[in-house]
C-alpha cells in the first residue's frame, strides 16, 4: 500500500507551518521542513553549509547557477536541490509524513504514493497582524518582508516547476486560515486525509 504524503505549500503570514507541526502531532506522522537539509547533508557527504547558503542565496540569487565553496571549486545549485529531491522522496517511501515546501508536491507527482497537496493562505491583512507580532515589527517592515519571502517562494517554485505557486489547481485543498483556526485547518486536512487515501 502507497505511503500518504501530506505537501504544505504556504503563503508567509499564514500559519502554515503551525498547521504542518500540529498536523504531524495529531497524525502521529513524522514531519519535515528545515530538517530535510540536515538529512540531505548526512546522505550526500556534502558539508551542511553548503545546503545552508543555498537556502540563504536562493532569497538573494536565484537564478546564479553556483555556490562557491573552499579552494575555488563549486557545488552546481541544481546538485543540492536534486540531492533535496532525494531525500524527499526518501522519506516519503519510509511511511506517511508532512512535508513543508521545498517543491515536494511536485517532487512527488510520480513517486507511486498518495501526495495531498495543500496549500494555505490568508487575507493580506491577517498576515500582516501575525508578522507584526511574530517578528515585533511595523506595519511597514512587515509588508515589505511578506512581498520578499512570497515573491521567493514564488520564483523558487516556478524555476524548479515551471508553474504558479498559488494556482489552486496545482493542489488538492486550499485552506484560507482567515476563516479557519488552525486547529479547523487541522481537523478539515485530516478528516479530508482519510477520503483522499482511499480514491
Amino acid at each position: 500500500m502507497s505511503n500518504l504524503i501530506i505537501t504544505i505549500s504556504r503563503s508567509y503570514g499564514s500559519g502554515g507551518r503551525v498547521i504542518g507541526r500540529m498536523l504531524s502531532d495529531n497524525m502521529g506522522i513524522p514531519y519535515y521542513d528545515r530538517n530535510l537539509i540536515y538529512l540531505a547533508a548526512n546522505r550526500s557527504g556534502i558539508d551542511l553549509k553548503y545546503f545552508a547558503q543555498y537556502d540563504e542565496d536562493m532569497k538573494k540569487k536565484l537564478f546564479d547557477d553556483i555556490i562557491p565553496s573552499e579552494k575555488n571549486k563549486y557545488i552546481s545549485k541544481n546538485e543540492i536541490y536534486m540531492r533535496q529531491a532525494e531525500v524527499i522522496r526518501d522519506v516519503a517511501d519510509e511511511g506517511d509524513c508532512v512535508i513543508v515546501g521545498r517543491c515536494a508536491d511536485y517532487i512527488l507527482k510520480n513517486s507511486g504514493n498518495k501526495i495531498l497537496r495543500v496549500f494555505i493562505f490568508a487575507n493580506e491583512i491577517d498576515c500582516i497582524e501575525s508578522i507584526m507580532k511574530k517578528l515585533s515589527v511595523s506595519k511597514s517592515e512587515a509588508v515589505k518582508t511578506i512581498n520578499q519571502i512570497n515573491r521567493h517562494r514564488s520564483d523558487y517554485y516556478k524555476y524548479h516547476t515551471e508553474k504558479d505557486w498559488t494556482s489552486a489547481k496545482n493542489y488538492d485543498m486550499c485552506i484560507n486560515t482567515s476563516e479557519y483556526t488552525p486547529e479547523k485547518a487541522v481537523e478539515a486536512i485530516m478528516k479530508y486525509s482519510e477520503i483522499f487515501r482511499t480514491l
